[in-house]
């Protein structure tokens, strides 16, 4: 399967991103500017982490006002797999993509560290190679990753299985609700989380507990 990967001013995850999907998929995706208003034939377009426009206004609301973000949201609804991974999540929300918002940090400190997360719902494009209520690591590094939406949403939301990701065994670094780490739209081809699984793929990482994500979703083995 093919990806591609989107470059914005203040993303700094991109490099990790294409590695890991080299890596995974055995060939290197595409990369998109962010004026691009057309995007090739793809099955996998992922927003990596980091910083777009200095987080000027708030994280991800200048970035999700872009051109290519058009394009994007016009790839998802014709059923194209979008992927967006901290900075990339927050994005997805500020675009109206993903429902809730990504609030400062309940510490209002940056957090850098390693967490565990429960896999929730295992029957999306993203987690089939995980199993339901499995516990995987992985590293998260963000100021703004408090997870909120209104209380009759997540209702609808945990009823529909749209939260993927539960920050697990007390390790919630930002106060987010519910442990809600990772989302996912109603279509269920839009996944947005705040950890970073490309930063734990291989053994030289420390472990391959993120693989499957992108496995699942390029459809290939979780080696």
């Amino acid at each position: 399967m093919k990806s591609a990967v989107v470059q914005l001013p203040g993303l700094n995850r991109d490099r990790d991103m294409i590695a890991a999907l080299t890596k995974i998929s055995g060939q290197a995706p595409v990369t998109i500017w962010q004026t691009e208003t057309q995007i090739p034939d793809v099955d996998l377009i992922v927003i990596p982490g980091g910083f777009s426009y200095g987080d000027y206004l708030r994280c991800g609301a200048i970035a999700a006002r872009m051109p290519v973000m058009q394009a994007i949201r016009e790839k998802a609804e014709q059923g194209v797999k979008v992927l967006g991974v901290c900075n990339g999540f927050q994005i997805l929300v500020e675009a109206g993509m993903l429902p809730g918002a990504l609030m400062r940090n309940a510490s209002l400190k940056f957090v850098c560290r390693e967490v565990k997360l429960e896999v929730v719902n295992n029957d999306t494009e993203f987690t089939r190679t995980y199993d339901k209520g499995q516990i995987i690591r992985s590293p998260v590094a963000h100021h703004d990753g408090n997870y909120f939406v209104e209380a009759d949403e997540l209702k609808a939301m945990e009823d529909n299985g749209q939260v993927v990701f539960r920050y697990a065994e007390g390790t919630n670094p930002n106060g987010s609700l519910n442990d809600i780490a990772g989302v996912i739209n109603a279509k269920g081809n839009v996944l947005g989380m705040m950890p970073h699984p490309e930063n734990l793929i291989e053994a030289a990482h420390g472990g391959k507990d993120g693989r499957g994500i992108f496995a699942s979703a390029l459809g290939v083995i979780a080696a």
